[in-house]
């Protein structure tokens, strides 16, 4: 799943995050690493680019910028805005997802989104935990350089004009979410809803305290096995996650929402509280009880009486099914006899699952399996088209909702105009509210196709039949894109094993 992220820098130092994106730094103190010369390791891998500025001289170059418009010259200012573009590791590896792709659709985002700014663009090919997860960082100046053309998105009047600085609101951090699945959408990259509230949602908070507590476990653990004695335990966990198990466990051993809250009480020492529907915990260690809220969806009443009522009824999902690994063509299997060995007996798993599969969905020919192939492929195009219509016809409500808000709101100052004797005067004075109201005029026009203007109420409510549609159809989407890929690759695993010769597959099976 694709992620986007933002975080305000108000260091007025530049070069700080250039170096961060070309130099190693320590993931904790994220203070540069330096080497036994006590200079700076620059990292293994990693694409720089640049956006109305040379990426090598973005600090110097922004300075002039603020220096021109008089801006960013106090401690309190934010200098810039980080943005992070971050990719599922899956996609590197079954979708074919590149650096130098990621890079490409990195500057994509950037000139789309932050138009007129200068912008630092870099991707780097591994995340902290090295689980392959290709990610871009954005950086742009706070204030922008030139002005540009006026966006959709963009809320305030001065928006795309030169010297005015750039704001992160909900509004905007929604429509980046939506433009991020935008692009895994029609990229075809793994992704999730980004506008739904998380099932199991981990702060960067929660994430580094992990992080670090890990890390501090395993230099224990390492003074302990020095010592000869065997460590107690090996993985750290935070405390919302210690509860998380908690509760997870619970639900699975419960029949009703009062089994649920009295075991949960008497096997953990955890209570439950209820205010207005919503559920806290309170640990038996803690002052102050923890919203279900900040540890996901999955722990909410609602999800937890759901599971409840159908945890007899749900069936046991079956294990995910991978491609098999072309040993021939992979270096590092013919590099290392102990890597390939792994790998072999990795298909010989993925082998066995595939024709499981087969077994249980009645599959006895590759005519059955390539027929039901093609039937679910059309069926995922049907409902990708479908999503997309129902998407295209928000964005344009969308747009709607905010050109007539803006019309509205400004109509009663463009009717001051009209009436007015010095309309010229009248107009520099008022300026903003008149093109505003001209522009979201002019817009609703061409979107209503010369009918009848609808109501602000109309459009509210035809948005949210819309966003309840399209999460139906994103569910359905979703489903049939999972179950599309799941076919491709038992097909092509199928008939990976149709292609090897009698007598390896037999060496393969005695391994």
């Amino acid at each position: 799943m694709a992620i986007i992220k933002h975080i305000s820098i108000k260091n007025s130092s530049y070069t700080a995050a250039l170096e961060y994106l070309m130099y190693q730094h320590d993931e904790f103190t994220n203070k540069p690493i330096l080497n036994e010369r006590g200079e700076k390791i620059l990292r293994d891998d990693f694409l720089l680019d640049g956006v109305n500025c040379n990426p090598m001289s973005f600090g110097r170059e922004c300075q002039q910028t603020n220096l021109h418009f008089h801006k960013n010259q106090t401690k309190r200012e934010i200098k810039a805005h980080h943005y992070i573009l971050s990719f599922d590791p899956r996609d590197r590896d079954e979708n074919g997802l590149t650096a130098e792709r990621a890079q490409e659709l990195g500057m994509e985002f950037a000139r789309r989104n932050f138009p007129g700014h200068q912008i630092l663009i870099c991707t780097h090919p591994d995340g902290h935990n090295s689980a392959g997860n290709i990610h871009v960082h954005i950086v742009i100046n706070s204030v922008r350089k030139m002005t540009v053309e006026r966006q959709d998105f963009m809320e305030r009047p001065g928006d795309n004009l030169a010297g005015n600085k750039h704001h992160v609101t909900n509004q905007f951090m929604e429509y980046l979410r939506q433009d991020t699945m935008d692009l895994c959408q029609s990229e075809s990259l793994y992704q999730v809803d980004l506008l739904s509230p998380a099932k199991v949602k981990i702060t960067d908070r929660e994430y580094w305290a992990q992080r670090k507590g890990q890390a501090e476990l395993d230099a224990k653990n390492a003074e302990l096995l020095s010592a000869g004695i065997q460590p107690k335990q090996t993985e750290y966990e935070t405390e919302k996650n210690l509860l998380r198990k908690a509760i997870a466990s619970t639900m699975k051993d419960s029949s009703s929402i009062e089994e649920f809250q009295k075991k949960l009480f008497e096997q953990y020492g955890i209570s439950t509280h209820e205010s207005r529907g919503r559920f806290s915990y309170q640990m038996p260690d803690r002052n102050k009880p923890i919203r279900a809220r900040q540890l996901g969806t999955n722990f909410e009443k609602e999800y937890i009486i759901s599971q409840i009522s159908n945890r007899t009824k749900s069936p046991q999902a079956h294990q995910k099914i991978r491609l098999i690994v072309d040993l021939e063509n992979n270096l590092k299997a013919q590099q290392n006899r102990f890597y390939a060995q792994k790998v072999k007996i990795g298909n010989l798993q993925q082998m066995a699952k595939s024709i499981a599969f087969l077994k249980e969905n009645g599959i006895d020919t590759m005519e059955d399996l390539s027929a039901l192939v093609s039937a679910t492929s059309a069926d995922y195009d049907a409902r990708r088209t479908e999503l997309q219509a129902t998407e295209a016809r928000l964005k344009t409500v969308n747009l709607q909702i905010k050109n007539t808000g803006q019309y509205l709101a400004n109509k009663k100052v463009y009717g001051q105009y009209l009436k007015a004797k010095n309309k010229k005067e009248f107009r520099e004075a008022h300026t903003a509210e008149i093109m505003l109201y001209e522009a979201a005029r002019k817009t609703l026009k061409e979107l209503s196709g010369g009918e009848k203007l609808p109501s602000l109420k109309q459009l509210q409510s035809e948005k949210q039949e819309l966003t309840a549609r399209k999460n139906q159809q994103y569910e359905a989407f979703s489903f049939s894109r999972a179950k599309y890929r799941e076919l491709q690759t038992v097909d092509s695993n199928i008939r990976s094993m149709q292609s090897q010769p009698e007598q390896e597959q037999e060496k393969k099976m005695e391994l």
